[in-house]
């Protein structure tokens, strides 16, 4: 506890990281500020914004988790950043399969600028479509207490106005902050669900079923470790550089190994994004003409509208391993970091230069995807096991899924960026080693 506090001290003794810090907490201030200012011409008595997405209800509390309760309370940042989120992964596949934007994507910071341009456009495009979807389709008409014409249009102004000043808090903290500004911004939301939810776990614990309050505790801190270790986990393939000459002097590290880390989980969370806006799919077969009343339809119903159901889980599960497969080959390319290699004159030993050596990553690639993508489908289910074994629904959300892998990725991509200030300053780092598991700078440039 003694090196902890010191560890403190220690970082608001650096006047830089003192400031991002600071800064860091008044933007996030600020944005869940922003989720408790209520659209004008509401009446939030009548406003019942989850119910009145019928079957979609569970797809708004799981948007209202990302977004602090401000989904459900119609706010000014009700969209938040998840239009952002979307624009993003849009252009991100487009840089895959469109040619213009591949090159753009090796233009390097011009093309970068173009790139980020293109995502903030989309980003207006899709808020503008999402705010109408929301407040028409959301929004009872008898909460209004304005012309409703009025209300959809001005609404739509300050709801695309809130998510494009979400956006530019994250950018804010990403450049004079610390960690990611976006993720942080998702992550702040989930945690302030966090006390409400471990209150209301308590209180349905209360008397003599206290133990078991503990026991969930101490199993949802394995859990999270057991993520860390997956958001963490590489695999190290070693890579030898060949003595090269300057003049009459060897400038190469002979005898000196790199490695290049492949991440057992590449994709991170995107795989459960995609399979979770997948799997609201089968609750709208049922209302299919000639499927609706018959028994297949009644079974889908019954299986695909309740997220704890075996059939939901085991279609979750296979739809998340394929994913990441799919995201994991967009992410990492074999061939390219071959190239690279060869380029800077290194070889992996034992493995010949050029196609062989694309060959051999992808192998090592396929190999640890397959584990990895299975963790990350049980990490996926694991909220509904939780509430199998009569563990609140809120509560059960932070036991796995997107919740726990963004909150656990967010807080180590912020401890190393703390961490590199520590070290730059000769401090101490948070962790024992002076950096983050599984993080290294002996890393070949690929």
């Amino acid at each position: 506890m003694k090196k902890f506090i010191s560890t403190v001290r220690n970082i608001f003794k650096i006047e830089e990281l003192r400031r991002r810090i600071i800064y860091t907490i008044l933007l996030l201030v600020v944005f869940r500020l922003g989720s408790f200012i209520i659209l004008p011409g509401i009446d939030t008595e009548r406003l019942d914004v989850i119910g009145n997405l019928g079957n979609f209800g569970k797809l708004g509390g799981y948007l209202d988790i990302f977004l602090g309760g401000a989904f459900s309370k119609a706010a000014i940042f009700a969209l938040g950043i998840m239009p952002y989120i979307s624009a993003s992964i849009i252009i991100q596949l487009l840089t895959v399969a469109v040619p213009d934007f591949q090159k753009m994507q090796r233009e390097g910071d011009s093309g970068q600028k173009k790139i980020t341009q293109y995502t903030r456009y989309l980003t207006i495009a899709i808020t503008m479509a999402q705010s109408f979807a929301y407040l028409t389709q959301t929004i009872n008409k008898d909460a209004v207490m304005v012309d409703y014409s009025f209300f959809i249009g001005s609404s739509m102004i300050l709801l695309t106005t809130g998510t494009i000043f979400t956006m530019w808090l994250g950018e804010r903290i990403t450049e004079r902050g610390v960690g990611n500004g976006i993720s942080m911004l998702i992550m702040i939301g989930i945690i302030s669900r966090l006390p409400a939810s471990l209150i209301q776990e308590a209180a349905s614990k209360s008397g003599g079923l206290i133990l078991i309050f503990v026991i969930e505790l101490v199993i949802l801190f394995f859990v999270v470790m057991a993520v860390v270790m997956l958001t963490q986990a590489v695999r190290k393939v070693p890579v030898q550089y060949a003595k090269q000459v300057a003049g009459r002097k060897a400038t190469a590290q002979q005898g000196n190994r790199q490695y290049i880390p492949l991440k057992v989980n590449a994709a991170g969370v995107m795989p459960i994004i995609f399979a979770q806006s997948l799997m609201f799919l089968p609750a709208l077969i049922p209302s299919i003409p000639g499927v609706s009343g018959s028994d297949i339809g009644l079974w889908i119903a019954q299986n695909f509208s309740d997220y704890t159901s075996i059939a939901y889980n085991v279609l979750f599960a296979i739809l998340i391993i394929l994913f990441t497969y799919f995201y994991t080959a967009i992410q990492v390319d074999p061939k390219r970091i071959a190239e690279d290699i060869k380029r800077n004159n290194g070889f992996i030993p034992g493995v010949k230069p050029g196609a062989q050596t694309s060959e051999f990553i992808d192998m090592i690639l396929s190999r640890i995807t397959l584990p990895g993508s299975i963790f990350l489908a049980f990490v996926a289910i694991f909220p509904a096991i939780a509430v199998r074994f009569q563990v609140t629904s809120e509560f059960a959300q932070f036991y796995g899924g997107t919740s726990l892998l963004i909150m656990v990725g967010v807080i180590l991509d912020t401890l190393q960026q703390i961490n590199s200030y520590l070290l730059m300053q000769r401090y101490e780092g948070l962790m024992k080693s002076g950096k983050v598991k599984g993080r290294s700078k002996n890393i070949a440039v690929a």
